[in-house]
C-alpha cells in the first residue's frame, strides 16, 4: 500500500479535502467535501473534517493505515501556533480555539494512533501548490499574488514551505502600502481598519466600490452611473463588463493590474522569488477571455519590469495560477509531506 498524505482545506461552511503520495503527486484531482457547519461550535467543525477524510478515503480506495501525516488549512489569525484568534468568518466564540490540539486528538482516535499534523494559512498553503505545480523539480522561490474578495499572498521559498513569521502573520502582503503617487489614486480605505492605502484595496474585489465611486464621473453617461444599483452588484457587474471592452471596466482592471505590478516589484526586491504566479478569478478561464487575461497579465509585467534589477528582468517569470479550488488543500497535504522529510 503506498503511503499517502491527507490535506484539509477548512472555510467557515465547507471544508474540501485531497491527497498527495509520498512522491507529492495528488492522489486524486477531486476533493472530497463536507459541511463543518462552524455556527453549531468547534466540535461539529472537528467532526466534519474528520468526516472529508473519511469520504476522501472511501472515494479513492484508501484506508487510516496509509496515512502518514495531515496538513490544515485555515483562516488565521493565529494566537499562536494551532490557536485561532478572532477572524472575522467565523463566531468570536472560536477565538482561543486550540484547533492543532483537537484535531490531532479526533485523527488519533480515528486512525487508532497518533498521525503528525501541520497546520498554518489557507493562503500560505494554497501557494505551496501552485508552486510544486510552476517549478517542477527546480530549487526557486515562488511569490503568489491572488486578488478574490481580499489579496492573497504567499512566498514559497526553494524547499517548498511557506514563508509564516514569527507570529504568523508573515506575507500579509495585501496590507502593504501603495504607491499612491504612482498609481494617481486617492487613499482608498480597506476592510482591515488602515487608511493609507493598502494594496488590496487597489487589487481586489473590495476596492471596486471605490474605484466606481472616483472613476464614474468620467463616465456620466454609463449604465453604472444609473440610481438604485447597490454598490455590491455594480462591483460584481464589471468583470463581466471588461469581458466585453467596457471602457470603465476595462480602465478599472488595467489600474488593478498596474498595482499588481508595482507590487509584484515590491516583493522582489525583498524576496528575489524566480516565479510569480497569479491567481484569483480574473486569470480564470471559464470566467474571462484569453484576450481579457492577456491584457491582465501583460499589465502587471509592464508595470513591474522598470522597478526590478536588470538580471530580475531576464529571469522573472509571471505567470497564471492553474489548481484553481484544488490548490488549499493539496498545499496542506504538500507541507505535510515536506515536514515529514526535515
Amino acid at each position: 500500500m503506498k503511503d499517502i498524505f491527507i490535506g484539509t482545506d477548512s472555510g467557515a461552511t465547507t471544508c474540501k479535502t485531497g491527497a498527495v503520495y509520498a512522491d507529492g503527486k495528488p492522489v486524486s484531482l477531486h476533493l472530497a467535501q463536507s459541511s463543518t457547519n462552524s455556527e453549531l461550535g468547534t466540535s461539529v467543525v472537528i467532526e466534519g473534517w474528520i468526516a472529508g477524510v473519511e469520504k476522501f478515503l472511501a472515494e479513492n480506495k484508501l484506508v487510516w493505515g496509509q496515512v502518514r501525516g495531515v496538513g490544515l488549512a485555515i483562516p488565521g489569525p493565529y494566537q499562536s501556533y494551532g490557536v485561532l484568534d478572532r477572524t472575522p468568518n467565523l463566531p468570536p466564540s472560536f477565538a482561543g480555539w486550540e484547533f492543532h490540539a483537537e484535531y490531532s486528538r479526533a485523527l488519533a482516535k480515528q486512525a487508532g494512533r497518533a498521525i503528525p499534523l501541520v497546520v498554518g494559512n489557507d493562503g500560505n498553503y494554497g501557494g505551496v501548490a501552485e508552486a510544486a505545480q510552476v517549478r517542477g523539480d527546480k530549487k526557486a522561490g515562488v511569490i503568489m499574488l491572488a486578488p478574490g474578495s481580499g489579496l492573497g499572498a504567499a512566498y514559497i521559498d526553494p524547499n517548498g514551505l511557506p514563508l509564516e513569521g514569527d507570529a504568523f502573520c508573515g506575507m500579509e502582503a495585501g496590507h502593504m502600502p501603495a504607491p499612491l503617487h504612482l498609481l494617481g489614486l486617492p487613499a482608498f480605505t480597506c476592510g482591515c481598519g488602515r487608511d493609507w492605502g493598502c494594496f488590496e484595496s487597489y487589487t481586489a474585489i473590495a476596492g471596486l466600490p471605490q474605484f466606481l465611486d472616483y472613476l464614474l464621473p468620467k463616465y456620466p453617461n454609463h449604465e453604472l452611473a444609473k440610481p438604485g444599483l447597490p454598490p455590491k452588484q455594480k462591483a460584481l457587474s464589471l468583470r463581466g463588463l471588461a469581458q466585453k471592452g467596457d471602457a470603465l471596466a476595462v480602465e478599472i482592471f488595467d489600474i488593478q493590474a498596474k498595482a499588481l505590478g508595482l507590487h509584484v516589484a515590491n516583493l522582489s526586491i525583498a524576496l528575489d522569488a524566480t516565479y510569480v504566479v497569479i491567481g484569483g478569478g480574473l486569470i480564470d478561464p471559464h470566467s474571462t477571455t484569453e484576450e481579457f487575461r492577456k491584457r491582465y497579465l501583460g499589465g502587471i509585467r509592464a508595470a513591474a519590469e522598470p522597478w526590478l534589477y536588470p538580471l530580475q528582468r531576464q529571469t522573472i517569470q509571471i505567470v497564471p495560477a492553474s489548481l484553481g479550488e484544488l490548490s488549499q488543500a493539496i498545499g496542506a497535504a504538500l507541507v505535510a509531506l515536506y515536514t515529514s522529510r526535515q
